[in-house]
This record gives structure tokens, sequence and C-alpha cells, in this order.
């Protein structure tokens, strides 16, 4: 429980018994003074008239007027206040004998009827002063029970507290005072241990917290870190690739000589400075902070060096876990950009290569599918089924061929930017008309039906005609290709946010989610699946696509087939 809660609990009920106490007291302190007040005005004042009547009846003989006069003042005052029981009567009786007396004032019997009659009216007054003393009597003992309940009450509860509340709050201070000299005396290991949930608990978490942080400082050398400063400055400008630190507002902390070298720009004039108002001046330096890069993959071409050079981007998120906290914090990122010139010299050599090999095994390769065809004529002499077997396994072997090199061919022609679009007005029907005449004879033959769902009325849209259609083959065959006999391929075309969708949705074995971000890349293929080909068809359709400004991608479960689209723009 927090100290302000315990505080508040125990003077609020103090302050509260307190307040009962005074309400207690005053009320039957108001008690027994309206007794006694009682006393005094219904009784003790009545006393007072019957001492003097009977003092006025004993001078009659004396001063008979001033005697009679007297009598009869405390009379009428005794009129006046009657207020025990029975007093009327007698006082009543009282007046009658007066009365007799005034007309013969030498009675002595009616004096002393009258004195009897004032004996009586003060019995009756001495009884009540009596019956209400004890009343009075009654009500302070009352008040001093009452009293003395809620007085031992506020006594137990202020006990409590000044035993407790103290100490409460002075060993903890205590306690903290002694670690605050120990951590002035430079001794940082000393840690305070409040386990109480309450303002000292939080107290000592922060103390903690900040001892933790003075011996983390104190145990590190200036002169050691301000070595290791420079030596990782010297490891940073030594390195080969250009490297830039930013803090987390986008602020340069450290660039290298490299980094400075393909920039233009000197080392004072980057450090310190924001990346957003340096790269107004500097298209490199905004080309470097764009996100493109780094969701594309796309290499930055360079002239360094005395020539073009490529660089990867690569941003390196830096966190950390703060001295006392829980969540790691983002301080800033490090820009770094590999050199990958050698390995882009290597694939333009071996895109070239195989753009050449490709080009010269197309025309031998023709050549052996015509010579096969002369072999097939029975002009050419006739030949017995062994040979047929032959002819048709070195056909085979021929197509397959020529559909690796030039599957090659428009590979090589990709990379190297040589490939030509004809970008037209197309008919998105006969782009499907096309594609699945050229692969109804593959279908029949695994007995597979090709279901066409087309909307109707679908704007033509801006492609070639031609690459979409080997797009759209390409995935119709691999669909055959996967696909069990007897089954069913079902080909979609529809109208998308003002796109045509091609779709190409197959009941094969599908392909597993830890390959699916890899189905478009060159060269592979799925562990374990029939290889017949170069691994190259899909990565060409999605150049193909994109090539035409459009999207490409597939969506597939394990066991449940494969949907292999592409999306293209309406005229």
């Amino acid at each position: 429980m927090k100290i302000k809660t315990k505080l508040n609990l125990g003077v609020g009920l103090l302050f509260i018994l307190i307040i009962i106490l005074s309400l207690v007291s005053a009320f039957y302190i108001f008690s027994i003074k309206k007794d006694t007040q009682n006393i005094l005005k219904a009784n003790y004042i009545t006393l007072e008239y019957s001492r003097n009547m009977l003092s006025s009846l004993d001078k009659i003989s004396i001063d008979e007027e001033k005697a009679m006069l007297l009598f009869e003042t405390n009379l009428e005052k005794q009129l006046a206040n009657i207020t025990e029981v029975g007093e009327d009567t007698a006082t009543y009786d009282l007046q009658k004998n007066f009365e007799l007396l005034m007309k013969n004032r030498t009675d002595e019997m009616i004096k002393a009827q009258i004195r009897q009659n004032i004996f009586e009216i003060m019995k009756l007054n001495m009884k009540a002063i009596k019956a209400k003393s004890d009343t009075a009597k009654e009500t302070a003992e009352t008040a001093n029970l009452w009293i003395a309940i809620v007085g031992t009450l506020c006594f137990l509860i202020a006990f409590n507290l000044l035993i407790n509340l103290p100490n409460n709050i002075a060993n903890p201070i205590t306690e903290l005072t002694s670690s605050i000299k120990e951590i002035a005396n430079k001794n940082y290991s000393q840690r305070v241990n409040f386990t109480n949930h309450n303002e000292f608990g939080d107290l000592a978490k922060s103390f903690n917290t900040m001892a933790q942080k003075l011996e983390e400082y104190s145990s590190s050398d200036l002169h050691k870190l301000s070595f290791e400063k420079k030596r990782l400055e010297t490891l940073i400008n030594n390195m080969h690739d250009p490297i830039i630190g930013l803090d987390n507002q986008h602020i340069v902390l450290f660039i290298n000589d490299e980094a400075l070298k393909i920039l233009g720009l000197k080392k004072e004039e980057v450090v310190g400075q924001e990346t957003t108002v340096l790269a107004l001046k500097n298209d490199l330096l905004k080309s470097l902070i764009s996100e493109d890069f780094e969701t594309k993959k796309i290499p930055l071409k360079i002239f360094a060096d005395g020539k073009e050079s490529y660089f990867q981007k690569e941003t390196v998120t830096i966190t950390i876990t703060p001295t006392g906290e829980e969540q790691r914090v983002t301080i800033g990122n490090v820009i770094i950009l590999r050199n990958i010139t050698i390995f882009k010299e290597l694939d333009f050599a071996k895109t070239n290569f195989i753009a050449t090999v490709s080009h010269e095994l197309k025309t031998p390769i023709s050549s052996i599918k015509m010579s096969l065809q002369l072999l097939e004529n029975s002009a050419t002499g006739t030949i017995n089924n062994d040979q047929k077997q032959l002819i048709e396994s070195i056909k085979d072997d021929s197509v397959r061929l020529l559909k690796i090199t030039g599957e090659l061919l428009e590979m090589s022609q990709l990379e190297t930017g040589n490939i030509q679009l004809k970008m037209e007005k197309s008919s998105p029907y006969e782009i499907v008309n096309y594609a699945v005449e050229a692969v109804k004879v593959q279908a029949e033959q695994k007995n597979i039906t090709l279901q066409l769902e087309l909307e109707e009325f679908l704007s033509a849209v801006r492609a070639d005609s031609e690459k979409t259609s080997w797009v759209l083959i390409n995935f119709l065959t691999n669909a055959i290709r996967y696909s069990t006999e007897n089954n069913k391929i079902i080909i979609k075309l529809s109208n998308e946010n003002n796109q045509i969708l091609f779709k190409v949705i197959d009941f094969g074995k599908g392909i597993e989610s830890r390959y699916k971000s890899k189905i478009f890349d060159k060269y592979f293929q799925i562990p374990g699946s029939h290889k017949s080909g170069t691994g190259l068809g899909l990565a060409i359709s999605k150049e193909f696509i994109e090539a035409q400004n459009g999207t490409i991608g597939v969506e597939s479960e394990l066991g449940l087939g494969s949907t292999f689209y592409f999306k293209l723009h309406t005229v």
C-alpha cells in the first residue's frame, strides 16, 4: 500500500473519531446543562418563592401591609412556575387559604394551613430536584463512558501511527541516506532493497538504476573509450565499402572516405547535417535515402575511380536495450554500399556467354530437327520400329534443347536490356484463346480439362500480345506438368481495379510456403520436383510482365494446388 494512502487512512480515521468525540461531548454537555437549567428554573426558584412566603407570613404581626404584599407577590410568581405533578393542587390550596387570610389576618389556623401548603410545595420540588439530579448524574456517567470509548479508539490509532508511521518513513529514508553517502564515496555497487509496492519501492528502483548507470560509467575508462573511438573511425575509414552512420533523426554521425569520394563532399559538410537537407543538393544521397533501392534491391550505378561501378545498398538498423529498461529502442541506421562491380562484370560476361552459346546452338539444333523430319519422310527410305523410336527420342531431346536455348537467349536479352516489347492494344480474350490452343494437345495427352471462366465485355490491355501469351502458355504448361491425369485447370479472366487479371488455377500438389518467395528467381526449381527445364520460365515471365508495368504473383497451399496470376493495365 502506498505511504500516502496509509497516511490518508490513518489520519482520516483519527480525524473522524475526533469529530465523533467532539459531537458526543457536546451532546452530553448540552444534556447536562439542560438538566441543570431545569432544576434551577423549575424547582430552585419555587423554593425561593416558598421561603419568601414563609418569611413574610412570620412578619405579618410586625408590618402587616408590607408582609401581605410580599406574600402576594411571591404567590403570583409561584402560580406562574408550577412544574411538578401535584404542585398545582398545593399551590391553588395555598391561594385559597391566602384569600381567607386576607379577610381574617389574625386567624392562626389559616396561617398554619398556609404553612402546610408551602411545605407541601417545597417537598414536591425537593423531590423533583433529587430525581433530576439523578438523571443528570446518569447523563454524566453515560457521557463519561462514550467519551472514554471514543477517546480510547483515538488513542489506539494515534499510538499505532506514532509507533509504525515514523518507522515506515524514517527507516527507508535512513537506508537511502546511507546508500547515497556510499554513492558519494564512489561505492557504486551500493543498492537499496525495498520490496514494498509503494513510493519507496519506486524510489529504490530509480536509485538502483541510477547506481547501475553510475557503476557502468565508473567502470568505463574515458581514455580507453577515446582510443576505441579512434580505432573504430580508422577501421571504418579503411573499409573499401562506403559507409554512412545516421541517428534516429536522420542526422549524419559519421561517414568514411569512400562514401565522401563517391558523394563528392567534404566531411565537415556532411557530419552533423540532416540527410534530407543534404539530399536537396546531392542527387546520389537522395537516391541513398530513398526506399526504392531497399525494397526493389536495385543496384546503384555510380561513376567512381574513373569507371562505372555498381553498389548494392544495405541498411543496418542499430538497436540497444537501455540500462534499467526491457524494450529495445532504435538509435540509428548504418548505410553500407557493397561494391558489386566485379560480380556485375562477371554477370555481364556470363550473360554474354550464354547469349552467344544459345545463339550458336539454335542453328545446329534446327538442322537436327530438319534432318529428323527428312528421316521421317518415306521418300528418304523406310525405317524400322527401333529406328523410329530412336528418331522420336532424338526429336524430343532436340525440342527440349531448342526450348532451353530459347529461354536462355530470352533471359540474356532481358538482362542486357536488348529485348524489345511491341506494346499495342491487345484483346485479353485473344491472348487466352491463343495460349489455350497452344497447350490443348499437351492437356489432352493427360486427359486434363481446360475450363475457361471469362468475364464478358472486358476492356483491351496495353501489352505485347506475343510475350503475354508466352507467359500464359508457361503458366499452363507448368500447371499441366504438375497436375494428375483426369484433372482440370481453370483459366480465369476478370476486371480488378481497372486492371485485367489473368489466372491459371491447378489442383496439383501445390507449393510449400517457404518456396513461394523464390519461385520467380532465376534457375530456381522446387526441390524434389521433376526437373525438366532450366528454371528460367517463371523468371522470364516475371520480367516480361513487369516490363509491361504489370504485376505477377502466386498463391498456393501444399496439397491444394496453385494459382498463378498476372495483372495488366487496361487501355
